[in-house]
């Protein structure tokens, strides 16, 4: 029987096949089949080399010890050229499939299939699998809703940190990562919880309000209606899976304000009274710790930004700072991390786009990371009306703001390895 447990962790078990271990299947190329006479006389080789030495350890003739010693010289050069044969055909496969195009999406489909595999994928209402840029002959993105902003260079995702506290949920953060091929960038936009929006098949309402009307899909249309943008997959993640991935990554290093300091000593947003010793100036914060400075709204970032603008402001700086975290990891470590955290993370993306978001961003060295917020500022209103305070947004000029990030209407220089910050 097969340890279904060691397979669902991503470990090898013996009595696994192939097909049951990896995600995908590969066709060995018909070119290849004439190495079964190469791979034969490998082994008939070693047979007689093994059957030589135990006629010698038999006790043979003088003569025979005499010929079994000339042929084992010549089956040990044998061998050896056999060997450096074996070496030299690995490493042109490895450089065939590394150092081209077609190899390495191999790589890719690999990599994607098995990220799909792990991760918790859900159908949702509204999505069809595609190429996500939209780049492949088959795709055509003129299809896409013609009020929704899409072009091929550019591929959105909406992530959410979701609330589940006593039984309900919401959505305490949300941005939309924007993969762009164009400038090499991934682009962090916050979109602030409170922006007064209108709701498909609902009352105006505050944005985080979508969520607990009709889960992700309806929160993914509301964004697509009223910010003009075409969203192209989503990812969740709850507030334990939250603190678990930053434990398993090792923590995360945040620089804190004393007001933050204090704050976070003194009060429940680390919900752990044992972890309440935070300080003034660079801390390493641990998962509790981190999910506890992550919703902080009522006083001032290191910096001086406040309430929700703080408090999305702090949401980048943590997800700025796992980024960093993952970069300091060698590729060993990477896979023992990958391996734990896919499980916390659901989404809508299947395997193939996987495939094609992680080909654009190694292909691309898309490294850079840029952070944006939604409303920019001077084009919203602090307001208060029968749903509490609110913002009401320019949209247009919104709209405008946000294409001008993501889309790159007008000319922009990234700065490189630099995280930007719209000041309040």
């Amino acid at each position: 029987m097969k340890d279904e447990d060691a397979k669902t962790r991503g470990q090898y078990n013996s009595n696994d096949t192939v097909d049951d271990y990896f995600p995908d299947r590969f066709e060995m190329p018909d070119e290849l089949e004439s190495q079964d006479d190469f791979f034969s006389e490998i082994s008939e080789s070693l047979k007689q080399q093994v059957n030589e030495e135990l006629v010698q350890e038999a006790g043979g003739t003088t003569e025979e010890m005499g010929n079994n010693k000339n042929n084992k010289k010549n089956n040990r050069k044998k061998v050896l050229t056999i060997t450096f044969s074996i070496l030299g055909a690995l490493t042109l496969v490895i450089g065939l499939i590394v150092g081209t195009p077609a190899g390495r999406k191999l790589i890719y489909n690999a990599v994607g299939g098995y990220v799909s595999g792990r991760i918790d994928n859900v159908d949702s209402e509204n999505k069809k699998p595609s190429n996500i840029f939209g780049d492949n002959k088959d795709d055509d993105i003129e299809n896409t809703d013609p009020n929704l902003r899409k072009e091929k260079y550019v591929a959105n995702f909406l992530i959410s940190g979701i609330e589940e506290i006593g039984g309900g949920g919401r959505t305490d953060s949300m941005m939309i990562v924007s993969v762009n091929k164009k400038d090499n960038t991934i682009k962090l936009t916050s979109i602030m919880r409170d922006c007064y929006v209108e709701i498909p098949g609902h009352s105006p309402n505050k944005l985080n309000a979508a969520y607990s009307l009709g889960g992700m899909d309806l929160l993914v249309d509301t964004i697509q209606q009223n910010f003009k943008i075409k969203i192209d997959g989503y990812a969740t993640v709850n507030f334990n899976a939250f603190e678990s991935i930053v434990d398993i990554l090792g923590g995360v290093d945040i620089e804190l304000g004393s007001a933050e300091a204090n704050y976070l000593n003194t009060t429940n947003y680390i919900s752990n009274p044992a972890y309440r010793k935070v300080r003034t100036g660079m801390n390493h914060l641990n998962g509790n710790q981190a999910l506890g400075y992550s919703r902080v709204r009522k006083v001032v970032t290191l910096g001086g930004a406040n309430n929700d603008f703080g408090r999305t402001l702090r949401q980048r700086r943590v997800l700025n700072a796992i980024f960093e975290e993952y970069k300091s990891k060698n590729l060993f470590e990477l896979m023992s991390i990958m391996d734990q955290v896919l499980p916390f993370v659901k989404t809508d993306l299947s395997g193939s786009e996987i495939s094609d978001l992680l080909q654009a961003v190694v292909e691309n060295r898309i490294f850079t990371i840029e952070n944006h917020r939604i409303p920019a500022n001077e084009y919203y209103t602090a307001a208060r009306n029968e749903r509490g305070a609110v913002l009401i947004l320019d949209f247009e000029a919104n709209i405008k703001e946000l294409y001008r990030v993501i889309f790159l209407d007008e000319e922009v220089t990234p700065t490189p390895e630099v995280l930007i910050d719209i000041p309040n």
